[in-house]
């Protein structure tokens, strides 16, 4: 397939993605009122209320559940339009083993999505304690960062053994580090490190949502230009539908991703960046998440070391909060920020 004939499926797959989701969400929105999936009030009824819950108590009886709806969409409509466009005489084109690329981007966004999913469900319903339930999604906080890992590890394996890829190129230097096995626990490193930064920075309306949205662009840019595409397509159905959800996301929010959608679109970041050779680029275009994350680990220290806070409130986009900005300041200025870095990571991936 020609780029122009690339640009004007992944347009149309955009736009096509857009339309489906936006005839669901309502819907979905309303069944998720119905079987009671909203959040819950988090603050102790007796005694002081932590400045967290004083700040987000009043998001309470929004439903949570939105990633379910489009991992379930971007899955399905990707098995149909990746068979169509197959059996319609579309060129598929392929960086790697085209069998083992679909299984690492699929078997990260949904085995991470149920992971997410465990949570989400305990947190609403509570944790179950017995029977077949509660062996399901009566998992702990370690045992759910321990199954991170596992599957970290396990599609670090795949990445290094079938897709052959062992090496990390650092721009401005032009140099290129080869890993060789060591490629693995790296690889499952910055999937559950861009696993929890997602989830964590997805704390107020329309935050982590629009950031992924920047960051999808530049990739689906990156990976447009390698001709890869499966994933041009898979990004391009990711667009679409982020879009028609970020308009009942922003604030104030209609629906929530959930952690269902946090760690899926985390880790499937991660991979998208993996499988691109672009992880400094990832790390710059994601900047907004990894000043997240390390903003939590300062206040982690703080309290461990110095027994005190570091900041107000961590991570960082509550401590603007709890200073007095508004929350749609507070979006409104990450995403200008997610775009200047977006816009550097672009440079750094084209050098």
């Amino acid at each position: 397939m020609t780029s122009p004939n690339l640009l004007s499926l992944v347009l149309g797959l955009i736009i096509f993605s857009f339309l489906v989701t936006s005839l669901l969400v309502v819907p979905f929105i309303n069944f998720l009122y119905k079987i009671n999936l909203t959040r819950k009030k988090e603050a102790p009824k007796k005694g002081a209320v932590p400045l967290f819950d004083k700040l987000h108590d009043k998001k309470a009886g929004t439903p949570v559940g939105g990633g379910i709806l489009l991992i379930l969409v971007i899955s399905i409509l990707f098995a149909v339009v990746f068979s169509f466009a197959s059996r319609v005489g579309v060129f598929i084109q392929s960086s790697f083993n085209l069998k083992y690329e679909l299984f690492i981007v699929f078997f990260t966004f949904i085995s991470f999505g149920l992971i997410g999913l465990s949570d989400d469900l305990v947190k609403i319903f509570g944790k179950p304690k017995t029977g077949l339930k509660g062996l399901l999604f009566g998992l702990g906080r370690w045992q759910k960062f321990a199954l991170q890992w596992f599957f970290a590890f396990l599609i670090g394996y795949v990445i290094y053994k079938y897709l052959g890829i062992q090496i990390l190129h650092i721009p401005f230097v032009s140099k290129t580090l080869y890993l060789g096995p060591l490629y693995i626990p790296f690889a499952a490193f910055t999937i559950v490190a861009f696993t929890n930064a997602f989830n964590i920075t997805d704390g107020l309306d329309g935050l982590a949502s629009g950031l992924l949205l920047i960051c999808l662009t530049v990739f689906g840019i990156i990976v447009a230009g390698t001709l890869d595409t499966p994933l041009s397509l898979f990004i391009a159905i990711w667009i679409g539908s982020l879009i028609a959800f970020l308009y009942f996301n922003v604030w104030p929010a209609r629906i929530f991703l959930g952690d269902s959608g946090a760690l899926s679109f985390g880790a499937t970041l991660a991979v998208i960046g993996l499988l691109s050779g672009s992880i400094i680029a990832l790390v710059v275009v994601g900047g907004i998440f990894v000043i997240e994350i390390l903003s939590s680990a300062i206040q982690i220290i703080g309290w461990k070391f110095f027994k005190k806070a570091i900041f107000p409130l961590a991570p960082i986009h509550h401590t603007f909060l709890a200073i007095g900005w508004e929350e749609s300041k507070i979006v409104f200025r990450a995403w200008l920020a997610g775009i200047i870095l977006a816009i550097f990571g672009l440079w750094l991936a084209t050098i």
